[in-house]
């Protein structure tokens, strides 16, 4: 199951994600800050030993812990990036404790008084930022063990899988129509979850995969080469569904079952 691989990503990225926390004091955080941190010279030798630098380190880990998050817990991504990456409105004299970023911490971001030479914010203002990204990536963990987490979502990527392994062998066997058309219940399924997580509404009673494929281009969730993408899979799906036109060709279904994955594997 999904569910046991996710878990276990997870708890990888937790534990990483700790380790990292301890690189991050220990890189940006100068002599005396670093005695009052609490970590004393083993943890210092351990954490080092165990992963390099932070600026070599965290955006492996930002990457995958943001992937993670899209596919479980989409309503948390925003404030996720939020602490990672600044705002555009914010000016370079606004920058404080509060608004700077980890990436103004990655690219060596520092700030002093033009007069005193005093400090005005440093590398080391990011790091309660990482922290409360950890932070966000634990609560996935609670989320798997509390009775509320709802699995449909990973029970139904499962499913799709599923499917469209038997379009495959439909396909492989001659069974064309019989192919393209369970690969096509695979899209639109897959369409509406997608619709559904963004709380996108459709008015029709039977919406079609152009009505979740237009509607999720209008609320930009989808630019125009994805919606392009749909539109072409659908005109397979159609061919393959209605007897009355021609016949679906073998490269057709191929490229309608592969491109379906696709589409069920990065679009959320």
């Amino acid at each position: 199951m999904k569910n046991e691989k996710y878990k276990a990503d997870i708890k990888k990225l937790v534990d990483k994600g700790h380790v990292l926390y301890y690189r991050m004091i220990i890189d940006y955080l100068d002599e005396e800050e670093l005695a009052q941190s609490g970590l004393d010279k083993a943890a210092i030798t351990n954490t080092k030993k165990a992963v390099g630098h932070f600026s070599e380190e965290y955006q492996t880990w930002y990457s995958e812990a943001l992937e993670v998050l899209r596919q479980i817990l989409p309503s948390r991504v925003d404030d996720f990036v939020a602490y990672y990456r600044p705002e555009k409105t914010r000016k370079k004299n606004d920058i404080n404790y509060e608004n700077y970023t980890i990436q103004d911490c990655l690219n060596g971001l520092n700030l002093t008084h033009s007069y005193s030479g005093e400090k005005v914010v440093g590398a080391d203002a990011a790091i309660p930022k990482f922290r409360q990204q950890v932070k966000i990536i634990e609560t996935l963990q609670k989320t798997f063990d509390g009775s509320l987490f709802d699995i449909r979502a990973l029970l139904q990527a499962d499913l799709f899988d599923d499917e469209l392994d038997a379009s495959d062998e439909l396909k492989k066997k001659g069974f064309l129509r019989a192919a393209g058309a369970l690969a096509g219940v695979v899209l639109e399924s897959h369409l509406r979850e997608v619709c559904s997580t963004h709380s996108i509404s459709i008015k029709k009673k039977r919406p079609t995969i152009a009505d979740y494929n237009d509607a999720l281009k209008n609320a930009n969730v989808i630019d125009v080469p994805v919606w392009r993408n749909v539109q072409f899979l659908a005109d397979i799906r159609n061919i393959c569904d209605h007897k009355t036109g021609r016949e679906p060709k073998e490269q057709e279904v191929e490229d309608l079952v592969t491109g379906v994955r696709k589409v069920s594997k990065t679009l959320f």
